[in-house]
């Protein structure tokens, strides 16, 4: 695989998959703008990567909830690199746990406001990006929007309802939407949804039928495999990498 000239826009990308994945894509001869909201972790991952790849990677401060920045973010990829072939959004995570509400309350009872910030983080900031990167994409006559979604936005979750509504939203409605209007200016979008990733450790305690979590390289490899030139007929599909945990019975 080979990204020479082109560009991605990644999201949640000072660490987790989003980080992994501006590593491998600046190791295979792409230019990466890494958006975070955690500058200073930010730019030594950013540092660090244009040490191995001849400057490759460009932080850039963006909350993925404020639409101006996430403009900024567009407008720094073109000044510098001149397109944007590629936006991700990893960035995400379900409120209650990223917020250290806990999970003793019941759904109700929980401030409403931070299931705002799950639903904004995990469903508005990827339709923002979509808003925003389009117009330069269909003026390029291409670009690939892939989205994160997760085996919760195909289960629900009764207690974290943000994140299975926002995945659910992603995986189903927004994915479907952005390939039927980019298909006339050949720009697909596809969404991945992992089941357990072992990006924490307590992914590890997720049943699936293969008996264990994924590796996060596992899930990285099937996004570059569907940017590169062998996965161009893949559009408009939420595609679930679970190890089988959606085959599996429910007792």
């Amino acid at each position: 695989m080979n990204f020479e000239n082109k560009t991605a826009i990644v999201t949640g990308a000072a660490s987790g998959m989003g980080l992994l994945f501006a590593q491998n894509f600046a190791s295979l001869g792409g230019n990466v703008i890494m958006c975070d909201v955690n500058e200073a972790v930010l730019k030594e991952k950013a540092d660090e990567i244009n040490l191995k790849n001849n400057g490759k990677a460009v932080g850039v401060i963006c909350d993925v909830r404020d639409y101006e920045n996430v403009c900024n973010a567009r407008d720094k990829a073109i000044e510098i690199f001149g397109s944007i072939d590629f936006v991700l959004n990893f960035a995400g995570g379900t409120a209650r746990r990223v917020l250290n509400v806990g999970w003793d309350a019941d759904f109700p009872d929980v401030p409403i406001d931070v299931f705002d910030w799950g639903i904004d983080v995990n469903l508005k900031g990827p339709f923002y990006f979509a808003h925003a990167v389009l117009k330069q994409m269909r003026e390029q006559k291409s670009g690939l929007i892939i989205n994160i979604g997760s085996i919760t936005g195909a289960e629900g979750d009764g207690q974290g309802m943000d994140y299975s509504t926002a995945k659910a939203g992603l995986m189903y409605g927004l994915t479907k939407s952005i390939a039927q209007y980019g298909s006339k200016y050949n720009i697909r979008c596809v969404c991945i949804s992992p089941g357990p990733v072992l990006t924490r450790e307590a992914m590890a305690n997720m049943k699936t039928l293969l008996g264990r979590a994924a590796e996060p390289q596992e899930i990285i490899d099937l996004i570059l495999f569907i940017m590169s030139d062998k996965g161009q007929f893949i559009n408009g599909e939420n595609i679930m990498i679970d190890g089988g945990r959606a085959a599996m019975g429910r007792a």
